[in-house]
């Protein structure tokens, strides 16, 4: 069990760090690609949508690097001075990127139900980050400790969802179709997980 976990944790690990630092592509290239490809032209002009689309790009991704080792009990225990500031950086991040996920969902014109998914995963996000942090400046950890699970589940919803994205463009062989359902797969399935995870852990919420 203790290996599964460690593998568990490395990928993990791994697939925040490599998705966290994908963003950069878009700064070294003129051409859209990746999520960008598919929006219209009109939307990919639109400043609005650019301001949150890179807020999203730069602060998502940054809580991404910083969120996973908000976990490992050797950061807990030896550098408990790093944690603090990571818990910071990866608060911070957190929240100007849940309000960027809110407001891609609100310009978006990929239909009512992609836009909905992606408000309500931003809302989320925001809600089970804010809970975390006010939980541990009141020294609530078991409150914490629930909330920032859900808050990285949250999170790692940019992971899951360049992993479904693909399988569900082979499947149904249509984009729209695919970011309909993928607006709302990366990220429910997440907080299901995180819901078995914090009742395993035993930590009672509320």
């Amino acid at each position: 069990m203790g290996r599964i976990n460690k593998f568990a944790g490395f990928v993990f690990a791994f697939l925040s760090i490599a998705v966290g630092l994908y963003p950069i592509l878009y700064f070294f290239t003129t051409e859209n690609f990746g999520l960008l490809y598919p929006k219209a032209d009109h939307l990919s002009a639109n400043f609005f949508w650019s301001i949150a689309f890179y807020g999203h790009l730069i602060f998502h991704g940054l809580a991404l690097l910083v969120g996973w080792s908000l976990f490992p009990k050797k950061m807990r225990d030896e550098h408990p001075k790093i944690l603090h500031n990571l818990r910071k950086i990866y608060v911070g991040s957190a929240l100007v990127g849940g309000i960027s996920n809110i407001g891609i969902g609100l310009l978006l014109n990929l239909g009512w139900s992609t836009s909905i998914g992606f408000v309500l995963l931003g809302l989320v996000w925001l809600y089970t980050t804010k809970s975390a942090y006010t939980a541990f400046g009141k020294k609530d950890l078991n409150l914490y400790n629930g909330m920032i699970i859900y808050s990285i589940a949250a999170c790692f919803a940019a992971v899951t969802l360049r992993l479904w994205l693909p399988i569900l463009q082979l499947v149904f062989g249509d984009f729209l179709m695919a970011y309909k359902i993928v607006a709302w797969l990366c990220w429910v399935p997440n907080l299901i997980f995180a819901h078995l995870w914090v009742r395993r852990k035993g930590i009672v919420l509320g």
